[in-house]
């Protein structure tokens, strides 16, 4: 299965898949950034650490993001970070998860409108 197929849909909105790698950052550069950006990882500045990890395309800093996302309950983010990674591994479950909540969402929807009173008390 083509999962990015699956989300081109959201392109339009930019608020779901953004790809942002600069090309243009060298070796020592990118090197000193990721350096960087795990100190302000491990320091608690996540999202600083975000911005150099997306910049610099470093898939192992936006994997762990994704992790700590994953610990926070924020399950889209952290599926964002893991599909940039790429981390194929970790999207898989969280696609599997939330294909699920909206399978739900969806036959909640489709219940006459006293049924999902009944089901909301």
């Amino acid at each position: 299965m083509d999962y990015k197929k699956s989300f081109e849909k959201f392109d339009k909105q930019n608020s779901f898949i953004r790809e942002t790698v600069n090309k243009n950052v060298k070796g020592s550069q990118k090197a000193e950034l990721n350096r960087k950006g795990n100190q302000l990882f491990n320091s608690g500045n996540i999202e600083g650490a975000k911005r150099i990890f997306l910049t610099t395309g470093y898939s192992d800093g936006l994997s762990r993001v994704g992790d700590y996302y994953k610990s926070q309950n924020r399950p889209l983010e952290a599926l964002q970070m893991y599909w940039l990674a790429p981390d194929r591994n970790k999207t898989q479950p969280l696609i599997e998860q939330l294909a699920v909540l909206l399978q739900g969402l969806i036959a909640e929807d489709d219940l006459p409108s006293e049924e999902q009173e009944q089901n909301n008390e």
